[in-house]
C-alpha cells in the first residue's frame, strides 16, 4: 500500500515542490493550503488531495487530517512547512504582527502536530518533519521575530524527539538556507517606521545584502529532496541541512565564538 504524506503550506515554494516530488515517487499526498480553490497544478495529479488547512484555524486542521485519513486510509508523514518571515526593527513591529508571526510559525506547528499525534500513536508509526531554517541556528540583522520562531521550532522539535520514541514515531528538522521561492515576496513581511531614523541605514544595507544572498539561492526542489530523504531513510537522524550556503553558515556558527560570528555578519551586511 502506498504511503501518505500531509504537507502544510503546499500552495508554493518548498511545500509545492515537496508535494510534486512525493507524488512522483508514488506516494499519496494531502496538499494543504489556505486557498485550495486557487490551486491549478496539484489538483490535476493522481493520488493528490488538495484541501484547505489554515494553521490559525483549528477546525480546518482537524478536518484536513480526517479527510486525508478517510481518502487514503492512513497518514504516515507530516511536513510542518507553513510559515513566513517577519523582519524589521522590533520597535516598529505592531503587537498584532508579533503575535501573528509566532502564531503561524510556532503555535500553528504545535496545533497541527497535536492534531495528528493520536493517529500516529494509534498506528505506533509516523514521521513529523518540521521545516526550520539556517535561521534557527544563527541570526541576521532585523530578524528578531522570524529567528525567534525558528529557534523555537528547533527547541520544540529536539525535545519532542524523547517523547516520540515512546510511541514509535520520529521527528526530523530540515534546515534550508536561502531558497529561490517567493519567500522574499509573498512570504516576507517587513515592518518599518521611517520616523525611527536610527534604523534606516541598516534597513537599506539589509535589503542590499539579501539580494546578494538570494542570488546564490538553492531551488525549492533541493529542499524537497532533503525532505524525501528525512521521510524515508529510516534513521534516527534529527537534523538535515539543505543547501551549500546553509552548510557553510552552520559550520561557521559552530566553529567561532559569539563575538567573532556577529562581527563577521556585521561586515557582510556592511554594518
Amino acid at each position: 500500500m502506498s504511503k501518505t504524506i500531509l504537507i502544510t503550506g503546499a500552495s508554493s515554494g518548498i511545500g509545492k515542490a515537496t508535494a510534486m516530488l512525493f507524488q512522483e515517487k508514488g506516494w499519496n499526498v494531502v496538499a494543504t493550503m489556505r486557498t485550495p480553490e486557487k490551486e491549478e497544478e496539484l489538483t490535476k495529479l493522481e493520488n493528490v488531495l488538495v484541501i484547505r488547512l489554515d494553521v490559525l484555524d483549528l477546525p480546518s486542521i482537524k478536518s484536513a487530517i480526517s479527510e486525508g485519513v478517510k481518502k487514503f486510509g492512513k497518514i504516515d508523514v507530516l511536513v510542518n512547512n507553513a510559515g513566513y518571515g517577519a523582519y524589521g526593527p522590533i520597535e516598529a513591529a505592531p503587537r498584532e504582527k508579533v503575535v501573528r508571526q509566532f502564531n503561524v510559525n510556532v503555535i500553528g506547528l504545535i496545533d497541527v502536530t497535536q492534531a495528528i499525534l493520536p493517529h500516529f500513536r494509534e498506528n505506533k508509526n509516523g514521521v513529523i518533519i518540521n521545516i526550520s531554517s539556517v535561521g534557527g541556528k544563527m541570526t541576521f540583522p532585523l530578524g528578531s521575530l522570524y529567528h525567534g520562531t525558528k529557534f523555537a521550532v528547533e527547541g520544540i522539535s529536539e525535545a519532542l524527539n524523547y517523547e516520540f520514541e515512546q510511541i514509535g514515531c520520529k521527528i526530523k528538522i530540515v534546515e534550508p538556507g536561502a531558497i529561490a521561492t517567493d519567500f522574499a515576496g509573498r512570504s516576507f513581511n517587513f515592518n518599518n517606521d521611517e520616523s525611527l531614523v536610527e534604523y534606516q541605514d541598516m534597513i537599506t544595507k539589509l535589503f542590499t545584502a539579501f539580494e546578494k544572498l538570494l542570488g546564490n539561492a538553492s531551488p525549492a526542489s533541493l529542499v524537497a529532496d532533503v525532505i524525501y530523504t528525512a521521510a524515508t531513510d529510516g534513521t534516527n537522524q534529527l537534523r538535515y541541512i539543505a543547501g551549500e550556503d546553509a552548510k557553510t553558515w552552520i559550520a561557521n556558527r559552530k566553529q567561532v565564538d559569539d563575538e567573532t560570528f556577529i562581527e563577521g555578519i556585521k561586515s557582510q551586511f556592511g554594518l
